[in-house]
């Protein structure tokens, strides 16, 4: 399946890419996450320390066990923090 996947902030820095379409068999967003770090050296870098990034799929923010199924969008961020 296609996806979109949106990349925030130091993520973006780090893959160098906003957004991509990835064609992907990941069921999971971890699984995603795996079939992403794959894809070279920045990947690897970006997605290190999972504990460190949230993610949503189709705007919903969800845990990386959610199933990406007929997702049309996976995002990746850090934590926020509100003032």
């Amino acid at each position: 399946m296609a996806v979109k996947v949106l990349y925030f902030a130091w993520l973006r820095e780090r893959i160098g890419e906003a957004s991509e379409v990835v064609e992907t068999n990941a069921k999971t967003v971890a699984e995603l996450v795996e079939d992403l770090r794959d894809r070279g050296e920045e990947y690897e870098l970006a997605f290190a320390d999972v504990s460190a990034i949230r993610a949503a799929v189709d705007q919903d923010l969800v845990e990386f066990d959610a199933d990406i199924s007929g997702a049309g969008e996976v995002a990746f961020f850090p934590p926020m923090t509100g003032g």
